[in-house]
């Protein structure tokens, strides 16, 4: 699974002066081929070829031989004639492309990080609940809680259970007293359980699976900081598994995202228009990378553009007007903008590569808010 340490290991890469293959691909085998995935990832080598041919070959042989298309998503970079190659598959899919550069190009990464790290589940119900962390789509942990059996009182002294786990069993008009007041009870340990599951697992996002009536009593009896994550929450039917409510909770995940990065735009053209600390447009962007003043930089999907870079200081340009170092002490590279972003990640900011957004796309595809 790819980690914060491989992203620092791709933007500390230092080849032989040749460059970079990175190709990022769809490989989805349920909605295409393995062998149209492949003639897919031909055509795109050939952009490199033949000045590449050795790294052409070395990610063809893996696609052949080596990958075991088990993820619908998968990040490649070779370079130094095949003796550096690193395959990254990703449970969720890329676009298709292929870049050339003299360092890996990390954009699409960069986006997978922020959008899939760490996240919870917690699918609930009125005897208990199931506890779920995961980390760029993938299961790290599970755990359970499962509390007292709520069993409601017949008329004529018998007794039945209700409340099993997956949602059913809700106390409708004429439920007794007793039984609401165990399954609460149960919601409030499970809420406790909860707390102590991801007190040592610092997820961004949590997602509750269960029914609308169990969902909102459960919400309110979560810790504080755990209701802070709170993001989403979906129906569950009794016999879904995990790989459902693995399912479920990324749909959610995709759809928070974008509310996010609608309101992450919103907020920075509005600081930007205050004056206060945001910058829009590529030079000032740029000049804020080089100053290492970046918490979060903003840029349109696809974007690209030419520029210089001065690599021992980490001084990124497009306009040499803008560059107090002369160009002949300047390196030239094809996207300086996948440049800024390798700057941005060293320096600890983050990354949101967002799509189809006009006012982005108005304020000139790219924009930065700042530290200070």
């Amino acid at each position: 699974m790819f980690s914060q340490e491989d992203m620092q290991e791709l933007l500390a890469y230092e080849g032989n002066g040749d460059g970079v293959v990175s190709v990022y691909l769809d490989t989805d085998s349920a909605r295409q081929s393995t062998e149209a995935i492949r003639l897919t990832a031909r055509g795109l080598l050939k952009e490199v070829q033949p000045q590449h041919e050795k790294e052409a070959q070395t990610i063809e042989r893996y696609l052949d031989l080596g990958y075991d298309w088990s993820k619908p998503g998968l990040a490649l970079f070779c370079g130094q004639g095949g003796n550096f190659f690193r395959s990254y598959p990703s449970p969720v899919a890329f676009r298709n492309r292929v870049r050339l550069g003299p360092r890996p190009y990390v954009k699409p990464l960069a986006h997978f990080l922020d959008h899939y790290a760490h996240f919870g589940v917690i699918v609930v119900d009125r005897v208990g609940g199931q506890f779920y962390e995961y980390h760029l789509g993938e299961s790290q942990a599970t755990e359970s809680f499962t509390g007292e059996e709520v069993r409601k009182v017949k008329r004529g002294g018998g007794s039945s259970a209700v409340g099993r786990r997956g949602g059913g069993g809700e106390s409708g008009p004429g439920g007794g007293d007793h039984e609401d007041e165990v399954a609460a009870r149960n919601l409030r340990e499970c809420a406790a359980a909860a707390g102590r599951f991801y007190a040592s697992r610092p997820i961004r996002r949590l997602f509750l699976g269960g029914t609308n009536e169990t969902v909102a009593q459960f919400r309110e009896m979560l810790p504080k900081q755990l209701q802070s994550c709170l993001a989403g929450s979906f129906a569950v039917d009794k016999d879904m598994g995990e790989s459902e409510v693995r399912r479920r909770a990324l749909e959610l995940l995709r759809q928070a995202n974008a509310e996010r990065e609608a309101q992450l735009v919103e907020r920075l053209v509005t600081l930007h228009a205050m004056g206060a600390t945001a910058v829009v447009g590529l030079d000032d962007v740029l000049q804020a990378v080089s100053d290492k003043r970046v918490e979060a930089l903003i840029i349109s999907d696809g974007f690209r553009y030419h520029g210089y870079i001065d690599e021992p200081s980490g001084f990124v340009v497009a306009n040499l007007a803008r560059s107090p170092l002369a160009e002949s002490e300047l390196a030239e590279v094809d996207d300086v903008i996948d440049a800024a972003v390798a700057q941005t990640v060293a320096q600890g900011g983050h990354v949101e590569i967002i799509a189809d957004n006009p006012t982005l796309e108005n304020a000139g595809r790219i924009g930065a808010i700042l530290r200070y």
